[in-house]
């Protein structure tokens, strides 16, 4: 799509406020009541989707001239998709995180992008991962784990570690564990290693469509090539592109989140809990996971009007609201671990608030990124949970950096780490 294809949907928002917030009949305070984080730390419009559909049609009917006010307020955003899950629980016919997102390939396409954004592109043209780290270090993460290697050997699942999890020291132990849990249940797995290419979600969500098509290409390729049937990831943006970006560029491969594979083995029981890990946790639901997981609908329709009114979509429109995003695997995993006593934030699974490190927002935006990951810590605090689990690389390193920077005792986990404990 095109920037002028949301003018319709600009014009016909109800500035009804309802992207600002959680889900209403989710609220249960005040204090953990929002839902954008952007809106909620600018306290300003513009920042919501609101806003941001007004900048739309500003710059679409040339009102407005980009500068440096709309770049802020296009690109100041995760992504994290609250304001699209609230925006349909009321409305059929808008998709303001589309919106958001055209509106960044636009002003990239345009040039108006963000320092910082253009050299985190420059790295992965030419290192093929989004941290700028050197291709042939991609596969370290797994040295001396007796694993298949692909496309030299062939297995039945290929585990693909994500950017994060392949070159983040603090997370690598999350990748190994991971790994060795499925080699504990019997199951054919491999890596590629320093074959690995970045899945190219983050590129997509900070307006580089390009250089995601680049990246979705050559793993597809690579894929097929390779026979790979079936794909485990413990990267929650890795999961988003596989399972919702891909299959409109022709992938037909089974995408399995790690928390999923995992639940399956252990009701299975190829993998039996016994030991006990006594902790208090709570579970932070990654956006890219939970309400944006959902699995990708095709759609060839068009948009008609009832009496040149009622808007309706022939045939039915996909509608994507996060209900069915992956929220009980990683409980089921959690509450299936002898002596860990789970407890739920205000804000979880489709109202769930983001970590902060989102589209570029971390890397652009460090204080707002820093102050979106300790509204969630707080909200963490606020359970009386000793630690804090997650099943995202980047959410957990969001989390873990923001606790180091500001002090507090509060742990956080990979869900595989805490499973791989209980052996």
């Amino acid at each position: 799509m095109a920037l002028q294809d949301f003018m319709a949907e600009a014009e016909r928002c109800s500035q009804c406020s309802y992207c600002k917030w959680v889900p209403f009949d989710q609220m249960k305070s005040w204090r953990f009541s929002k839902g954008c984080p952007s809106i909620g730390y600018n306290n300003f419009q513009s920042y919501s989707a609101r806003g941001r559909y007004a900048v739309t049609l500003a710059l679409i009917n040339g009102s407005m001239d980009c500068d440096e006010r709309v770049k802020n307020i296009a690109f100041q955003c995760q992504t994290c998709g609250s304001c699209d899950v609230t925006c349909k629980i009321c409305r059929y016919n808008l998709e303001p995180l589309e919106m958001i997102r055209e509106l960044r390939a636009h002003l990239v396409r345009n040039g108006q992008t963000l320092p910082q954004h253009t050299a985190i592109i420059d790295g992965l043209k030419t290192s093929g991962n989004m941290l700028s780290k050197p291709r042939a270090d991609r596969g370290k993460w797994a040295k001396d784990l007796d694993i298949k290697r692909v496309p030299e050997h062939k297995a039945g699942v290929l585990f693909h570690a994500g950017c994060r999890f392949s070159f983040d020291e603090g997370l690598q132990q999350a990748a190994r564990a991971a790994v060795t849990l499925l080699l504990h249940a019997g199951v054919d797995v491999g890596i590629m290693g320093g074959l690995e290419t970045c899945c190219g979600s983050r590129a997509y969500n900070m307006g580089y469509r390009e250089d995601f098509s680049r990246c979705a290409a050559a793993n597809i390729a690579a894929w097929k090539k390779a026979g790979v049937e079936r794909i485990v990831t413990s990267c929650a943006h890795c999961y988003y592109a596989f399972k919702r970006l891909y299959p409109a560029s022709g992938l037909q491969i089974e995408v399995l989140h790690t928390a999923e594979y995992l639940d399956k083995l252990i009701r299975a029981g190829k993998i039996r809990l016994t030991r006990r890990v006594p902790l208090k946790v709570t579970y932070h639901d990654p956006c890219y996971l939970g309400r944006q997981g959902e699995p990708y609908v095709p759609w060839n329709g068009k948009e008609k009007k009832i009496f040149n009114q009622v808007i309706v979509y022939d045939p039915p429109k996909p509608r994507y609201n996060g209900a069915g995003g992956i929220y009980e695997p990683p409980r089921s995993v959690l509450k299936s671990i002898p002596g860990i006593e789970l407890v739920e934030m205000e804000r979880i699974k489709e109202g769930a608030w983001c970590c902060g490190s989102g589209a570029g927002v971390r890397e652009a935006y460090p204080e707002f990124a820093d102050w979106t990951a300790a509204e969630r810590l707080e909200e963490v605090k606020a359970t009386g949970a000793e630690a804090v689990v997650s099943a995202c690389g980047w959410c957990e390193k969001s989390l873990a950096d923001c606790i180091a920077r500001n002090g507090g005792r509060t742990r956080v986990w990979d869900v595989a780490e805490l499973v791989q404990h209980s052996l």
